[in-house]
């Protein structure tokens, strides 16, 4: 059974059939913005999900920048973009990945995880679990330990969760489909 929170953040997104292409549902957040109140609460709630648990916050493009950056504030942490490659000015390290049709790369600026931070990486939607993923090894490369992730909605059929989950590491989802 869903919490209030969640009721509140299902009855607030809208599902966009067909979009970006015929056979997606796209679930837009954009109307979560409108609410001022209503996103205190969701950063309030994964602030509290991190608190004293992580040292740094990575945001994954582009979407994960939305609460990521309000949810290091609410931490006093420092917050880490996660981008697209060639979106970073260097030195960066870089991660490819596997998408349904092709492959795509992230890539982060070195040296701004330090060896044994703990790490929450953050982003809008978990689906297939492969940007994630991604991140995860980015943040090893440099010595980071993933801490948590957290994430706004969660795709339950696309079992993305089994590819990020560790016992040691905590995930959260405010919502699920």
């Amino acid at each position: 059974m869903k919490n209030q929170l969640a009721k509140q953040i299902d009855q607030t997104i809208e599902n966009i059939p067909d979009f970006p292409i015929a056979g997606v549902q796209f679930k837009d957040i954009s109307p979560l913005f409108l609410n001022p109140e209503l996103y205190k609460k969701v950063v309030k709630a994964f602030a509290d999900f991190s608190r004293g648990k992580v040292d740094v916050v990575c945001g994954l493009e582009s979407r994960g920048y939305l609460f990521g950056v309000s949810i290091a504030a609410e931490l006093n942490v420092p917050f880490v973009l996660v981008r697209k490659k060639g979106k970073l000015p260097p030195p960066v390290i870089g991660q490819s990945y596997a998408l349904e049709y092709g492959t795509a790369e992230i890539e982060m600026r070195e040296g701004q995880i330090q060896p044994g931070q703990r790490v929450l990486i953050h982003d809008d939607l978990l689906a297939t679990g492969g940007t994630a993923a991604a991140a995860t090894h980015l943040i090893e490369k440099q010595g980071g330990i993933v801490a948590q992730y957290s994430f706004l909605i969660e795709l339950f059929e696309l079992q993305g969760r089994g590819k990020l989950k560790k016992e040691e590491v905590e995930l959260l989802s405010l919502t699920g489909y």
